[in-house]
């Protein structure tokens, strides 16, 4: 598959705005490596400027661990150091220069950050990708998902089925229909991850994945996935699009990774490091 061209030519006088602003909300104490994963791949994929925003206790640690070109919001948190609703005003303004937002990776089940992911997802004005707690804050509140923006939803099976409060076999037993029901409902852009990862929006025709392959099933994955489907959204591809491809080069860097580190060995941050192969492959 070829990546589409408005992806590949820079022209001479580009700047850093015309590839985009993602702010990705993050983090917390436990799980600060997602927040890193997800900011790597966004600018790895990309993405001309990405900010994290992260509980402030973990901002001196950023600064170290993080990718050097990813910037940081700090922002007011809980005693758990996980983002707390006072955050809210602060990241509304910030927002108004931004042209993605993700939230998810590594944000805890917190109360409190739960009920600020609810409350952000809700009044949205800026193309959506919700991941992992990001998507465990809505079940129970799908309802409160914007309805005129593109909002992407990248849950894996287990997610998928809380979302739905089924089992997950109920899920695997037939993922297209599963997945079609879902976007036709909520009208969303839906990434239902695993073998085969589907991709659908609401009239619009469904796409399988054949790329990938077992050693992805691994810590952090997924925290990639959706720092590549920023970068592309920032970069001006419809939701639809951006997910579609940010899977298929996903897999296909996997497939390299596993090619050179074995699918045993591989991690997530292998992935990161084959994506630029990947996409000259695919230009």
């Amino acid at each position: 598959m070829r990546l589409p061209t408005r992806l590949l030519p820079r022209k001479v006088d580009s700047h850093k705005g015309d590839f985009g602003h993602v702010l990705i909300l993050a983090g917390s104490a436990r799980f600060s490596g997602a927040a890193v994963l997800c900011s790597q791949a966004c600018l790895r994929a990309g993405a001309g400027l990405v900010t994290l925003g992260i509980p402030k206790s973990l901002n001196k640690a950023f600064i170290k661990i993080k990718p050097t070109e990813a910037m940081t919001l700090p922002l007011p948190e809980t005693k758990e150091i996980t983002l707390s609703p006072p955050a809210f005003s602060k990241i509304r303004e910030f927002a108004k220069k931004i042209n993605v937002l993700v939230i998810g990776p590594g944000l805890s089940q917190n109360r409190s950050t739960q009920s600020l992911i609810r409350k952000l997802a809700s009044c949205a004005v800026k193309p959506l990708v919700i991941d992992a707690d990001g998507l465990n804050a809505l079940v129970g509140y799908l309802s409160v998902l914007p309805k005129k923006i593109p909002v992407i939803l990248t849950p894996h099976p287990g997610e998928m089925a809380r979302l739905l409060k089924v089992k997950v076999a109920q899920v695997q037993k037939d993922r297209k229909k599963v997945a079609k029901d879902f976007v036709n409902r909520y009208n969303v852009i839906l990434v239902l991850k695993g073998h085969q990862t589907i991709v659908v929006e609401k009239n619009r025709e469904l796409f399988i994945n054949k790329t990938g392959n077992p050693g992805m099933a691994k810590a952090g994955s997924g925290d990639v996935l959706t720092g590549i489907i920023a970068a592309f959204l920032a970069q001006g591809l419809s939701g639809f699009e951006a997910a579609k491809y940010a899977v298929y080069l996903h897999g296909l860097a996997g497939d390299l990774a596993a090619k050179e580190k074995s699918q045993l060995a591989m991690i997530a941050s292998d992935i990161i490091e084959k994506l630029p192969k990947a996409i000259k492959i695919c230009s």
